[in-house]
């Protein structure tokens, strides 16, 4: 079975596969790529989660993999986000504490938004493991290497 389809630069910078430059064309002109010339957070966001809703955004643009098509995703992310860090909160107060039933009430809710966050953050690129998937390798430069065999060629003096 074959992988997924993986983008040209990751392609290139990997060198294992030989392509012509017609088919490296091709393949960068067929590559779908994010807009991201309007992106802004969606309304039903609050004023604090539209703060982390910029920041984050700023960051998966600078990493050119986030466009206007992900920002129900992002904002996603930060509600369930949210809620998860809210259920974070109840489950420490000592009423919520001391009492098994409204413990294990908040710990099921907990896990509901851990769920939902951890899925959002995987689509997104904000957890280690997805990133690492994202991540196009830098190229690694050729250094030419001296033809050991260049001085039995002739007409080159090897008295230089």
């Amino acid at each position: 079975m074959a992988g997924a389809r993986q983008p040209i630069e990751v392609i290139l910078a990997n060198g294992k596969k030989h392509l012509t430059k017609d088919e490296i064309t091709a393949r960068k002109n067929t590559e779908v790529k994010p807009i991201m010339d309007d992106i802004v957070a969606p309304d039903y966001l609050t004023k604090k989660q539209k703060e982390e809703f910029r920041k984050l955004s700023e960051q998966l643009i600078k990493l050119k993999i986030m466009g206007e098509t992900d920002v129900d995703a992002l904002a996603r992310y930060i509600v369930a986000n949210g809620f998860y860090i809210n259920a974070v909160k109840q489950m420490r107060k000592p009423e919520n504490k001391n009492d098994p039933f409204r413990l294990e009430k908040w710990a099921k809710i907990q896990e509901r938004y851990f769920k939902q966050a951890r899925s959002s953050a995987n689509d997104l690129g904000l957890s280690i493991s997805s990133r690492c998937r994202l991540v196009v390798p830098e190229a690694v430069p050729s250094t030419t290497v001296e033809n050991k065999f260049k001085r039995f060629e002739k007409g080159v003096d090897t008295n230089e």
